[in-house]
């Protein structure tokens, strides 16, 4: 019986030992800012104007889609994920604040992918310190975040 008991063992270690041919995905996102990126942390956004957002994203297996969030800061919260601050503007309440969340989606299989967007300022809305929030999530569900500061004139 003990013969049979470790033969079993034995077999069980081998063969589960195995490459498992869909591995999990542990692994984040990236975000990677280029000089071709846009915003970038203290840009400068006129009323009235249209930009071009560009971002390039990055994951090991596959990426999923990715978000911008723009929303106000006239309270100096903070989302940012850079070193440097911006100048801010006194606190003050929001009249006519701009807010944007857009969700994007990324072409099946690809690991990597150039993100643009155009992005029309509206020419009525508070003008002074916002947030530009990117999202990036890949196909398991891990997402990054890279919180940008930057103003409206």
């Amino acid at each position: 019986m003990k013969k049979i008991t470790s033969f079993l063992c034995l077999s069980f270690l081998l063969f589960s030992c195995g490459e498992d041919e869909n591995p999990i995905d542990l692994e984040y996102p990236e975000i990677v800012v280029t000089e071709n990126s846009f915003p970038l942390q203290c840009s400068v956004l006129q009323r009235g104007s249209t930009v071009e957002f560009k971002a390039l994203f990055a994951d090991n297996v596959e990426l999923g889609g990715f978000s911008l969030d723009i929303h106000h800061n006239f309270d100096h919260h903070t989302h940012s994920t850079e070193v440097s601050d911006c100048n801010e503007d006194p606190v003050k309440a929001p009249v006519n604040p701009w807010l944007l969340i857009q969700t994007y989606t990324i072409p099946e299989g690809m690991t990597e992918y150039e993100g643009a967007a155009e992005i029309e300022v509206p020419e009525d809305i508070d003008p002074g310190d916002y947030h530009f929030l990117i999202r990036v999530t890949d196909q398991e569900g891990w997402q990054t975040l890279h919180g940008l500061s930057i103003k409206i004139e």
